[in-house]
């Protein structure tokens, strides 16, 4: 009877420690989605162009490759525990400042400030937990931290609903209110114990590990996992470099995890977060109802990332990643039609929406026309604007006219963010977390991590403006193309890891 709550308080403890540590998670969810609110009034207050406004969102993800590429190295020699607390540090500065900027290149660098903090937050936060977490629940705390990423986005679109009516400047309320969780989030970290493999494999600290370890599973888990770690340390292997992770027994590892990275982002996840109330209001919805449907995504993503953390120890790794981007396609499949269908319509009821009466005056004479499809309506109007004016009908006026059936929009969307919860947002990072072997680990996370930011920068880049240009019709069919893709690349190359030590993990995949 002791033995047993002995284990359920080790396994409290495990828990505690992976809960505090994934905050980081929702830190970088919170950063994610609360610039999706913000759009509107910092496009109007910086005056923006669509690719300004695109790299306002985007440039995030020049920082989270800067934190890629540093956190990996710099966690080996300083600790996973030293790089989080900076983590902490630089998402309290970024919300502050951005909060505060008075000019377009201010906001940018304490946009790129808080990207640094998600460069290192996704990769070391995973790979903290990972070394800490006995087998069995690896999986399952490892995607604490996913979950607290999509609590942050949640959190995030709530803030947003409530702050969007403060005025002209609640954009600045939206983005500043993250410091507080990011001083919590600071102060938390100080109770957390370094990582037992770090302590052994860098520092040759094994009594300061096996405290560590022992609160976690007791003496024989302590010894069990110290000469584990011990016989990898032993092995004697110098220390990995950047081109170990181009050594042909690393292949298979190498490919696992490039692919992953490229799917996970290529597919469209942030242009989504990113753009959700832009999407609906596209869709005809008012500002009000899309800033309401962005909440209903956020606790899609929610809830079924909740279904991911219980299935994911239990049904495995690779059936997940299949199911999920085999409903990832349907899912964009469905909003590529309903856009496909949708109608522009010039009556009086619809131009009487319009808030710019120059445009107004200037379109009057397509009243009782209807066109079938974006690209159809842009060369009727374009032809009667200036540039300046086309780019405002675009961004401002284009949803009065939409006839489209939003409910299909709605569903394609939640689906799409409920499969994408239950596999490429958790599994990805479980993976990645557990196939690198410890020798070229840290080296090899800040280039997947690198790789990874460096799509979502593409994605996030060009989605304003393949919305205005190539419309969303043909934007849902390209990211469809991809996630079938995904499905066959999964399919071809992802390994199971479930209840496999870090060990057998890399017994399996390094080549010989």
């Amino acid at each position: 009877m002791q033995t047993e709550t002995a284990v359920k308080m080790n396994k409290t403890y495990t828990v505690l420690i992976s809960l505090i540590v994934a905050l980081g998670g929702f830190l970088l969810g919170f950063d994610s989605a609360v610039i999706s609110g913000a759009v509107r009034g910092i496009t109007v207050y910086f005056e923006m162009t669509e690719w300004m406004l695109g790299f306002s969102v985007g440039c995030v993800v020049f920082g989270a490759m800067a934190g890629n590429l540093l956190a990996g190295p710099v966690s080996d020699r300083f600790g996973r525990k030293s790089v989080l607390i900076v983590v902490a540090a630089l998402f309290t500065i970024s919300a502050t400042w951005s909060a505060l900027a008075t000019g377009y290149a201010e906001f940018i660098i304490a946009r790129i400030i808080g990207g640094i903090g998600i460069g290192g937050a996704i990769l070391i936060a995973p790979v903290y937990i990972a070394e800490i977490a006995p087998p069995k629940l690896r999986g399952s705390l490892v995607s604490f931290n996913q979950l607290n990423i999509v609590i942050g986005i949640s959190v995030a679109y709530f803030s947003n609903y409530f702050l969007v009516n403060l005025g002209e400047d609640s954009w600045r309320w939206m983005l500043g209110v993250e410091a507080i969780p990011a001083l919590i989030y600071f102060l938390a970290l100080f109770i957390v114990p370094k990582s037992p493999r770090w302590l052994i494999q860098k520092r040759n600290k094994g009594a300061r590990a096996r405290g560590i370890l022992e609160k976690i599973g007791g003496q024989l888990y302590a010894q069990a996992t110290i000469d584990e770690i011990q016989r990898g340390v032993d092995k004697k292997e110098p220390k990995g470099k950047l081109s170990d992770i181009l050594n042909s027994k690393y292949a298979t590892i190498m490919i696992i995890a490039l692919g992953i990275a490229f799917f996970q982002q290529i597919t469209g996840i942030n242009a989504i977060f990113y753009y959700a109330p832009t999407i609906f209001e596209q869709a005809g919805g008012s500002t009000d109802s899309s800033f309401l449907q962005a909440i209903v995504v956020g606790l899609t993503n929610l809830v079924f990332t909740l279904v991911a953390i219980w299935l994911i120890d239990r049904l495995g790794r690779k059936p997940l990643l299949l199911l999920g981007t085999s409903c990832m396609t349907i899912a964009l499949l469905m909003a590529t039609l309903a856009f496909n269908n949708a109608t522009y319509d010039f009556n009086e009821a619809t131009l009487a929406k319009m808030s710019n009466e120059e445009l107004r005056e200037e379109l009057t004479d397509l009243k009782g026309k209807s066109f079938d499809g974006q690209a159809v309506l842009f060369e009727a109007v374009s032809s009667r604007l200036s540039p300046e004016q086309f780019l405002d009908f675009k961004r401002n006026e284009i949803t009065n006219f939409i006839q489209i059936n939003a409910t299909m929009v709605l569903i394609a969307i939640l689906l799409y963010v409920a499969s994408f919860a239950i596999s490429l947002g958790p599994v990805m990072w479980t993976l990645i977390s557990e196939i690198f072997p410890s020798k070229i680990k840290g080296i090899a996370i800040s280039v997947v991590g690198f790789f990874n930011s460096l799509v979502s920068f593409s994605v996030t880049q060009v989605f304003p403006w393949e919305l205005s240009n190539l419309g969303p019709t043909m934007t849902f069919f390209i990211y469809a193309v991809l996630s079938l893709c995904a499905v066959l690349f999964v399919q071809k190359f992802v390994i199971e890891t479930k209840g496999r030590t870090l060990e057998e993990v890399e017994e399996l995949l390094v080549r010989k």
